[in-house]
């Protein structure tokens, strides 16, 4: 491996990741900084708005407990069956070559082990979860009904 494939590999599995999570992080705080000015100009002019129901409004509403563990079981779903996906293709191409491409395995894991690695995390997180939250959303759905 020489030098411009391990900077190709750092870009892509390392700046590349961070900078994904930072524009998220900065469209969010935009979002919050325009909510912010809007309710600082509704109190400047001194109209007679009910600030509480103001914001409630302001806010996008939250999405149910439920609705938020389903979403963990589907990206865990997406993400296992990515990485055994990737396994089971390199394994079918092995016996199609007929012989065991080592350097393809490895190569492949770098994409597989990742993607196991975080779908069985959504999945942990949504089996445990449903656990944990059970009581919340019993009493979140008998408030919406």
């Amino acid at each position: 491996m020489d030098i411009t494939e391990m900077i190709a590999l750092l870009g892509v599995f390392v700046v590349l990741p961070i900078i994904i999570v930072a524009l998220v992080a900065r469209a969010k705080t935009n979002a919050t900084n325009k909510r912010a000015e809007i309710a600082l100009a509704a109190i400047e002019k001194n109209t007679d708005v009910d600030l509480g129901e103001f914001f409630k409004k302001m806010n996008p509403p939250r999405r149910s407990i439920k609705a938020r563990l389903l979403d963990r079981l589907l990206w865990g779903s997406i993400f296992t069956l990515f990485g055994v996906g990737i396994y089971i293709a390199v394994f079918v191409y092995n016996i199609f070559i007929g012989h065991f491409d080592r350097d393809m395995f490895i190569g492949m894991s770098f994409a597989a082990v990742p993607s196991l690695g975080v779908g069985l995390a959504f999945l942990v997180n949504y089996f445990v979860g449903r656990k944990v939250l059970k009581q919340e959303m019993e009493s979140e759905a008998q408030n919406q009904a």
